[in-house]
């Protein structure tokens, strides 16, 4: 048995390890993660002090960013929910939309918000109004979540100023704004299809939970709640502030006073912190929400996302155990070795990597970095296209090794079996979607 053969063979073990470990033996998921990353390093001979610091390392980088992200996400979407201004949020889109067809308004949200912020971001702002909008009229939430998931989703993989796409940008030598452009083409239909028409269908098999304990009931008054451009105003603050920061860094020179202000106040980080700043007064005080209320809010938000976080935080550890490996690069090099097209070879490099590494963004990395040699032997093709087949790629069959399937599973309260059923198949009805949409726009441009 060679080498290679032996090393997809330990990394099956391992999620079949992962598996038995929290849907047959009910072991909690920080556990089993935690577990399984070892018993896929030992079974890879990695020496231990490799195997912890790959460990420790996924770990720290998806906390790192992500635990501030979901806590100050958590502390926004408190306030909202708290002060009544979700529910207003919520009414004017079912008024507008009417009740049949709410999860299409937060199809339209999530395009809003979704194209400057990251995915984590955009979901942790959004996801409040999903429980809210689905408990005022009745829908199961998966039909709504499904929405707001496949918005950000496809944005994150095929839109710039995303990190996967962006990456490819650079590594193929595409034009940005094409790129944005034929992204946002093929990225609309497939958010539609991938959104509120397999919402609507999975959404009868696994309907999903209300009672999330994070977002909790409105507080205040209907006569004193937030009206809706106040509130709008307050979850688009962070996704102004990221635009703000993009257009500077496109039409400023480096060392400029306002780029340098921009790129400041448009970190995803401090962008969050001022809107929950922001949110102080106009969810907060102006609700009638003393300061001690609000700060009894906050305190008791954050309490439920301690187990959320330390799961996502050994999903990440779980992933960097698969990348330290060295998994990723022999499926990337198999992929490779097909002699398709370039847009399918990128497709397959990013999608097989994706499958066994858990992360798009390493899948994008290493599928442009695999693809990007061979550009001499395909002089026709398009640049900006193999960016978009190596970002729908790497939506993949997002599965257990994915940090973004346990952010999904617990705050929907799914089994991994119904993440699977719909999280993981939304994700590879994605990648399946974009790609013949692309591979027409080739014979079109």
């Amino acid at each position: 048995m060679t080498h290679d053969t032996q090393l997809l063979l330990n990394v099956a073990a391992a999620v079949a390890f992962l598996v038995v470990l929290v849907s047959g033996l009910r072991l909690h998921a920080f556990l089993a993660l935690l577990l399984a990353s070892l018993f896929l390093g030992l079974l890879s001979a990695m020496p231990v002090e490799s195997l912890l610091a790959a460990l420790q390392k996924g770990v720290g980088d998806v906390l790192g960013f992500v635990a501030l992200v979901l806590a100050l996400g958590a502390m926004l979407g408190r306030l909202l929910t708290a002060s009544g201004g979700a529910d207003r949020v919520a009414h004017t889109l079912v008024d507008r939309f009417g009740p049949q067809r709410v999860h299409w308004a937060i199809l339209c949200a999530a395009f809003l918000v979704g194209i400057p912020l990251f995915f984590e971001i955009g979901f942790v702002l959004l996801v409040p109004l999903v429980f809210v909008v689905a408990a005022r009229v009745g829908v199961a939430p998966i039909k709504v979540g499904m929405a707001l998931l496949a918005g950000l989703s496809v944005l994150h993989g095929l839109v710039p100023p995303h990190p996967g796409p962006t990456v490819s940008v650079l590594a193929y030598g595409a034009d940005m704004g094409k790129t944005m452009l034929y992204g946002l083409i093929v990225a609309i239909p497939v958010a539609v299809l991938a959104g509120p028409v397999f919402g609507s269908l999975i959404s009868r098999l696994v309907p999903g939970r209300l009672g999330r304990d994070a977002v909790g009931p409105a507080l205040v008054e209907p006569a004193h709640r937030p009206g809706f451009g106040i509130t709008i105003a307050t979850i688009l603050l962070p996704a102004l502030l990221m635009l703000l920061r993009s257009a500077a860094d496109a039409f400023c020179p480096a060392g400029a006073l306002l780029r340098t202000i921009a790129d400041w106040l448009g970190h995803p980080i401090v962008a969050l912190l001022l809107a929950l700043l922001l949110s102080l007064y106009t969810l907060g005080a102006r609700s009638g929400l003393g300061r001690q209320r609000v700060m009894q809010l906050l305190d008791e938000c954050l309490r439920p996302m301690a187990s959320i976080i330390l799961i996502i935080g050994a999903g990440g550890g779980f992933k960097q155990v698969f990348i330290a490996t060295g998994v990723g690069d022999v499926i990337g090099r198999m992929a490779a070795e097909h002699g398709a097209s370039p847009l399918l070879l990128a497709w397959m490099a990013a999608g097989a990597v994706r499958i066994v590494t858990g992360s798009a963004t390493v899948a994008v990395i290493t599928g442009s970095g695999l693809i990007a040699p061979l550009l001499p032997l395909y002089p026709g093709v398009s640049r900006e296209l193999l960016v978009l087949a190596t970002g729908a790629g790497s939506l993949m069959l997002s599965h257990v090794n994915d940090a973004g399937f346990w952010l999904v599973k617990e705050y929907f309260k799914l089994s991994i079996g119904e993440t699977l059923l719909t999280w993981t198949l939304m994700e590879t009805l994605i990648a399946v979607l974009a790609l013949p949409m692309i591979l027409a726009l080739s014979s079109l441009i």
